[in-house]
Protein backbone atom coordinates (compact mmCIF):
# COMPACT_ATOMS: atom_id res chain seq x y z
CA UNK A 1 0.00 0.00 0.00
CA UNK A 2 1.37 3.44 -0.96
CA UNK A 3 0.74 6.06 1.30
CA UNK A 4 1.84 10.31 0.36
CA UNK A 5 2.99 12.17 3.19
CA UNK A 6 2.53 16.19 2.76
CA UNK A 7 4.81 17.54 4.97
CA UNK A 8 7.03 21.63 6.02
CA UNK A 9 9.85 21.73 7.90
CA UNK A 10 12.16 24.33 9.08
CA UNK A 11 15.52 23.82 8.14
CA UNK A 12 17.47 25.51 10.17
CA UNK A 13 16.90 22.75 12.86
CA UNK A 14 18.67 19.97 10.42
CA UNK A 15 21.73 19.34 8.73
CA UNK A 16 19.75 19.06 4.93
CA UNK A 17 16.90 16.07 4.23
CA UNK A 18 19.00 13.08 3.77
CA UNK A 19 19.73 10.89 6.49
CA UNK A 20 23.33 10.87 7.88
CA UNK A 21 24.65 8.98 10.74
CA UNK A 22 25.47 11.40 13.74
CA UNK A 23 23.70 14.04 12.16
CA UNK A 24 19.42 14.97 12.74
CA UNK A 25 18.44 15.42 9.66
CA UNK A 26 14.54 15.55 8.29
CA UNK A 27 14.34 12.59 6.97
CA UNK A 28 16.08 10.89 10.50
CA UNK A 29 13.27 12.63 12.49
CA UNK A 30 10.62 11.34 9.96
CA UNK A 31 11.69 7.85 10.04
CA UNK A 32 12.44 8.08 13.54
CA UNK A 33 8.43 9.30 13.66
CA UNK A 34 7.52 6.17 11.43
CA UNK A 35 9.53 3.55 13.28
CA UNK A 36 7.83 4.63 16.55
CA UNK A 37 4.23 4.44 14.73
CA UNK A 38 4.88 1.77 12.73
CA UNK A 39 7.14 -0.24 14.60
CA UNK A 40 9.82 -0.86 12.04
CA UNK A 41 11.87 0.79 9.97
CA UNK A 42 9.84 2.43 6.95
CA UNK A 43 12.09 3.66 3.79
CA UNK A 44 10.42 6.73 2.32
CA UNK A 45 11.00 8.27 -1.15
CA UNK A 46 11.05 12.17 -1.55
CA UNK A 47 10.10 15.23 -3.85
CA UNK A 48 13.05 16.84 -4.00
CA UNK A 49 16.31 17.02 -0.78
CA UNK A 50 16.89 20.04 0.47
CA UNK A 51 20.58 21.27 2.13
CA UNK A 52 21.03 22.13 5.42
CA UNK A 53 19.30 24.92 6.48
CA UNK A 54 16.47 24.89 3.65
CA UNK A 55 13.15 24.94 4.38
CA UNK A 56 9.84 23.93 3.19
CA UNK A 57 6.64 24.50 3.03
CA UNK A 58 5.26 21.68 0.39
CA UNK A 59 7.48 18.71 0.42
CA UNK A 60 6.50 15.48 -0.54
CA UNK A 61 7.08 11.93 0.44
CA UNK A 62 5.70 8.22 -0.52
CA UNK A 63 6.15 5.01 1.69
CA UNK A 64 4.83 1.69 1.02
CA UNK A 65 3.06 -0.47 4.19
CA UNK A 66 1.32 -3.57 4.01
CA UNK A 67 -2.55 -3.76 4.34
CA UNK A 68 -2.09 -4.90 8.32
CA UNK A 69 -0.42 -1.87 8.91
CA UNK A 70 -2.58 0.34 7.79
CA UNK A 71 -5.97 -1.62 9.00
CA UNK A 72 -4.31 -1.33 12.26
CA UNK A 73 -3.56 2.58 12.60
CA UNK A 74 -7.00 3.48 13.99
CA UNK A 75 -6.11 1.10 16.42
CA UNK A 76 -9.61 0.20 17.14
CA UNK A 77 -11.21 3.73 17.14
CA UNK A 78 -13.99 4.86 14.71
CA UNK A 79 -11.22 7.02 12.49
CA UNK A 80 -9.85 7.03 9.06
CA UNK A 81 -6.35 5.12 8.78
CA UNK A 82 -5.40 8.31 7.10
CA UNK A 83 -6.67 10.09 10.00
CA UNK A 84 -5.04 8.06 12.21
CA UNK A 85 -1.20 8.07 10.68
CA UNK A 86 -1.60 12.15 10.53
CA UNK A 87 -2.41 12.47 14.15
CA UNK A 88 0.14 9.84 15.41
CA UNK A 89 2.70 10.88 13.44
CA UNK A 90 2.05 14.85 14.59
CA UNK A 91 2.19 13.55 17.63
CA UNK A 92 5.20 11.95 17.86
CA UNK A 93 7.01 14.67 16.06
CA UNK A 94 6.12 17.37 18.00
CA UNK A 95 7.66 15.79 20.69
CA UNK A 96 11.08 16.20 19.02
CA UNK A 97 10.04 19.90 18.88
CA UNK A 98 7.87 20.66 16.32
CA UNK A 99 10.27 22.14 13.44
CA UNK A 100 8.77 18.93 10.93
CA UNK A 101 4.76 18.91 10.67
CA UNK A 102 2.50 17.03 8.47
CA UNK A 103 -0.04 18.51 6.57
CA UNK A 104 -1.58 15.61 4.83
CA UNK A 105 -1.72 12.13 4.70
CA UNK A 106 -2.89 10.28 1.64
CA UNK A 107 -3.38 7.12 0.19
CA UNK A 108 -2.57 6.75 -3.08
CA UNK A 109 -2.06 4.18 -6.06
CA UNK A 110 1.29 2.37 -6.66
CA UNK A 111 1.62 4.39 -9.50
CA UNK A 112 2.54 7.28 -7.68
CA UNK A 113 6.03 8.16 -7.09
CA UNK A 114 7.03 11.32 -5.10
CA UNK A 115 10.49 12.02 -6.91
CA UNK A 116 9.85 10.72 -10.69
CA UNK A 117 6.16 11.46 -11.11
CA UNK A 118 6.43 15.07 -10.31
CA UNK A 119 6.58 17.41 -12.98
CA UNK A 120 7.50 21.00 -11.50
CA UNK A 121 9.26 22.02 -7.75
CA UNK A 122 8.87 25.76 -6.79
CA UNK A 123 11.52 27.71 -4.60
CA UNK A 124 10.60 31.09 -3.04
CA UNK A 125 13.93 32.91 -1.80
CA UNK A 126 13.00 36.23 0.29
CA UNK A 127 16.17 38.52 0.49
CA UNK A 128 16.27 41.84 2.80
CA UNK A 129 19.27 44.21 1.69
CA UNK A 130 18.79 46.93 3.99
CA UNK A 131 19.52 46.98 7.86
CA UNK A 132 15.97 48.87 8.34
CA UNK A 133 15.03 45.45 6.94
CA UNK A 134 16.50 43.41 9.09
CA UNK A 135 13.64 41.97 10.79
CA UNK A 136 14.55 39.24 13.91
CA UNK A 137 11.64 37.19 13.87
CA UNK A 138 12.20 36.42 10.01
CA UNK A 139 15.81 35.78 10.05
CA UNK A 140 15.49 32.26 10.05
CA UNK A 141 13.43 32.68 6.38
CA UNK A 142 15.41 35.57 5.46
CA UNK A 143 18.42 36.10 3.74
CA UNK A 144 20.36 39.62 4.97
CA UNK A 145 22.56 40.77 2.55
CA UNK A 146 24.86 44.08 2.66
CA UNK A 147 25.86 45.72 -1.04
CA UNK A 148 29.26 46.59 -1.17
CA UNK A 149 28.83 50.67 -1.80
CA UNK A 150 31.77 50.22 -3.63
CA UNK A 151 29.59 48.06 -6.07
CA UNK A 152 26.06 49.85 -5.72
CA UNK A 153 26.92 53.40 -3.63
CA UNK A 154 22.79 53.57 -2.80
CA UNK A 155 23.71 49.96 -0.78
CA UNK A 156 20.96 48.41 -2.64
CA UNK A 157 20.55 45.60 -4.56
CA UNK A 158 18.89 46.34 -8.27
CA UNK A 159 16.29 44.05 -8.26
CA UNK A 160 15.39 44.87 -11.71
CA UNK A 161 18.71 43.84 -13.18
CA UNK A 162 18.46 40.33 -10.46
CA UNK A 163 15.20 39.90 -12.65
CA UNK A 164 16.44 40.57 -15.90
CA UNK A 165 19.10 37.85 -15.66
CA UNK A 166 16.59 35.49 -14.19
CA UNK A 167 14.62 35.40 -17.27
CA UNK A 168 17.44 35.24 -19.77
CA UNK A 169 18.02 31.51 -18.83
CA UNK A 170 14.69 29.81 -18.46
CA UNK A 171 14.11 26.97 -21.01
CA UNK A 172 16.24 24.16 -21.63
CA UNK A 173 19.75 23.74 -20.61
CA UNK A 174 22.99 22.41 -19.26
CA UNK A 175 22.87 23.90 -15.90
CA UNK A 176 26.61 22.43 -15.03
CA UNK A 177 27.67 25.67 -14.06
CA UNK A 178 25.02 26.24 -11.44
CA UNK A 179 25.17 22.54 -9.98
CA UNK A 180 27.68 20.58 -8.03
CA UNK A 181 29.09 17.98 -9.91
CA UNK A 182 28.15 14.18 -9.04
CA UNK A 183 29.13 11.53 -10.74
CA UNK A 184 27.09 10.21 -13.83
CA UNK A 185 24.12 12.46 -12.51
CA UNK A 186 22.61 15.03 -15.30
CA UNK A 187 22.51 18.68 -15.17
CA UNK A 188 20.53 19.40 -17.84
CA UNK A 189 17.13 21.16 -16.61
CA UNK A 190 14.26 22.77 -17.60
CA UNK A 191 13.79 26.17 -16.06
CA UNK A 192 9.94 27.13 -16.20
CA UNK A 193 9.55 30.16 -14.44
CA UNK A 194 12.71 32.64 -12.76
CA UNK A 195 11.74 36.09 -11.18
CA UNK A 196 12.79 38.56 -9.30
CA UNK A 197 10.78 40.91 -7.20
CA UNK A 198 11.12 44.04 -4.49
CA UNK A 199 7.67 43.95 -2.70
CA UNK A 200 5.70 46.53 -1.10
CA UNK A 201 7.58 45.95 2.06
CA UNK A 202 11.03 46.49 0.49
CA UNK A 203 11.82 42.68 0.82
CA UNK A 204 13.24 41.11 -2.32
CA UNK A 205 11.61 37.88 -3.65
CA UNK A 206 12.75 35.11 -6.19
CA UNK A 207 10.26 32.30 -7.78
CA UNK A 208 12.10 29.49 -9.42
CA UNK A 209 10.26 26.55 -10.66
CA UNK A 210 11.85 23.95 -12.90
CA UNK A 211 11.12 20.42 -13.76
CA UNK A 212 14.09 19.09 -10.99
CA UNK A 213 16.74 20.95 -9.64
CA UNK A 214 20.31 19.47 -8.88
CA UNK A 215 22.75 19.32 -6.29
CA UNK A 216 23.03 23.77 -5.12
CA UNK A 217 21.32 24.79 -8.60
CA UNK A 218 18.93 26.89 -6.82
CA UNK A 219 21.37 28.71 -4.53
CA UNK A 220 23.95 29.10 -6.77
CA UNK A 221 21.20 30.78 -9.43
CA UNK A 222 20.06 33.17 -6.88
CA UNK A 223 23.98 33.80 -6.29
CA UNK A 224 24.74 34.69 -9.94
CA UNK A 225 21.83 37.02 -9.75
CA UNK A 226 23.31 38.64 -6.62
CA UNK A 227 26.54 39.16 -8.17
CA UNK A 228 24.44 40.80 -10.75
CA UNK A 229 22.28 42.94 -8.40
CA UNK A 230 25.14 44.24 -6.14
CA UNK A 231 27.41 45.27 -9.18
CA UNK A 232 30.22 42.39 -8.97
CA UNK A 233 28.82 40.83 -12.35
CA UNK A 234 28.05 42.98 -15.45
CA UNK A 235 24.44 41.94 -16.99
CA UNK A 236 24.44 38.92 -18.84
CA UNK A 237 26.70 36.97 -16.36
CA UNK A 238 24.09 34.27 -16.01
CA UNK A 239 23.84 33.27 -19.86
CA UNK A 240 27.61 33.86 -20.25
CA UNK A 241 28.20 31.01 -17.13
CA UNK A 242 25.60 28.75 -19.34
CA UNK A 243 27.72 28.82 -22.14
CA UNK A 244 30.50 26.67 -20.16
CA UNK A 245 28.51 24.50 -17.66
CA UNK A 246 31.51 23.73 -15.46
CA UNK A 247 31.41 24.23 -11.70
CA UNK A 248 34.46 26.64 -10.66
CA UNK A 249 35.60 29.29 -8.01
CA UNK A 250 33.46 31.67 -9.45
CA UNK A 251 30.33 30.01 -8.05
CA UNK A 252 28.59 32.26 -5.16
CA UNK A 253 25.98 30.09 -3.08
CA UNK A 254 23.20 32.36 -1.57
CA UNK A 255 22.73 31.86 1.94
CA UNK A 256 20.45 28.57 2.18
CA UNK A 257 18.11 30.17 4.91
CA UNK A 258 16.17 32.37 2.42
CA UNK A 259 15.20 29.27 0.57
CA UNK A 260 11.69 27.33 0.82
CA UNK A 261 10.47 24.75 -1.28
CA UNK A 262 6.62 26.09 -1.69
CA UNK A 263 5.47 23.05 -3.55
CA UNK A 264 5.61 20.00 -5.79
CA UNK A 265 3.10 19.39 -8.54
CA UNK A 266 2.13 16.30 -10.03
CA UNK A 267 -0.59 15.37 -12.71
CA UNK A 268 -4.01 15.23 -12.59
CA UNK A 269 -4.63 12.52 -13.75
CA UNK A 270 -4.18 8.93 -12.18
CA UNK A 271 -2.91 7.11 -15.87
CA UNK A 272 -0.60 10.02 -16.31
CA UNK A 273 1.65 9.61 -13.07
CA UNK A 274 3.33 6.35 -14.37
CA UNK A 275 3.74 7.39 -17.68
CA UNK A 276 5.51 10.64 -16.09
CA UNK A 277 7.37 8.61 -13.60
CA UNK A 278 8.66 6.37 -16.42
CA UNK A 279 9.71 9.55 -18.62
CA UNK A 280 11.96 11.39 -15.81
CA UNK A 281 13.43 7.87 -15.17
CA UNK A 282 14.16 7.58 -19.19
CA UNK A 283 15.81 11.12 -19.77
CA UNK A 284 17.51 10.99 -16.67
CA UNK A 285 19.34 7.53 -17.77
CA UNK A 286 20.12 8.97 -20.89
CA UNK A 287 21.32 12.08 -20.25
CA UNK A 288 23.11 10.33 -16.95
CA UNK A 289 25.41 8.17 -19.17
CA UNK A 290 28.92 8.69 -19.25
CA UNK A 291 30.37 10.14 -22.35
CA UNK A 292 33.14 7.60 -23.87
Amino acid sequence: MRVRLDLAYDGIAYSGWAHQPEQRTVEGVLRGALATVIRRDVPVVVAGRTDAGVHARGQVVHLDLTQAEWESLARGRDIAPEAALLQRLNGVLGSEGGAVVLHAVNRVSANFDARFSALTRTYTYRIADRVELWDPLRRHDTAWIRPSRKFQPNGQLDAALMDAEATSVLGLHDFGSFCRPREHATSIRRLAEFSVRRGTDGVITALVTADAFCHHMVRALIGACLDVGEGRREPGWLMARLTEPAWDERVRLAPPQGLVLERVDYPDEEEQLAARAEQTRARRERHSRPHL
